[in-house]
């Protein structure tokens, strides 16, 4: 359905979106609790209309969102990878975990290995990531990844704050990488 390439980690395999992706996205847009920080949740016809624009953006740009896919379960855990829609200032690595798969550090672990890619292949470098100021989770996790607060800014009608990434090459980058696919 995509050009995605296939990404692993030691937990993790990241792949393009596949049709049996599209429950468990539906299912987090439309009821998780988490949505408040992107929007609030939305219908099924509009998570649908959102997973077909998700494969459009990866034939289009070339990159995309990954489906994140634990290991041990092959269950569909959430997405992770590089955005680039129309308003936005320039590329973006942006995660969404689903239900019941926050807090595991899937996230963190799948973001090292697509900024990895993303710079290495792509050489898109230095990412941002467009983070509600009240989703404390996400910069939680930014901070982690070793991003610094750029600015304040409105991105489609919504106050983030732009964090900038390490780029893939940096000494931290490096080691943080080397740990989650260990």
């Amino acid at each position: 359905m995509t050009p995605a390439p296939t990404l692993t980690t030691a937990r993790l395999i990241l792949r393009g979106p596949e049709k049996r992706d599209l429950a468990a996205f539906t299912a987090w847009l439309t009821r998780s609790e988490r949505m408040v920080h992107v929007g609030g949740n939305d219908t099924e016809g509009n998570a649908w209309r959102g997973f077909l624009a998700g494969i459009g953006h990866w034939n289009w740009h070339g990159y995309g969102f990954f489906t994140v896919v634990e290991k041990d379960s092959g269950i569909a855990a959430g997405r992770v990878g590089i955005l680039n829609h129309i308003e936005w200032p320039q590329p973006e690595l942006a995660w969404h975990m689903y239900d019941g798969f926050e807090g595991k550090s899937f996230a963190f672990e799948a973001a090292c290995a697509v900024r990895e890619w993303a710079g290495k292949e792509l050489g898109l470098e230095p990412l941002i990531s467009l983070i509600a100021p009240t989703n404390f989770r996400s910069i939680k996790l930014a901070t982690r990844l070793g991003c610094k607060e750029e600015r304040r800014a409105t991105v489609q009608d919504e106050k983030v704050i732009v964090f900038r990434h390490l780029r893939y090459d940096d000494t931290r980058a490096k080691v943080q990488l080397d740990k989650v696919r260990a």
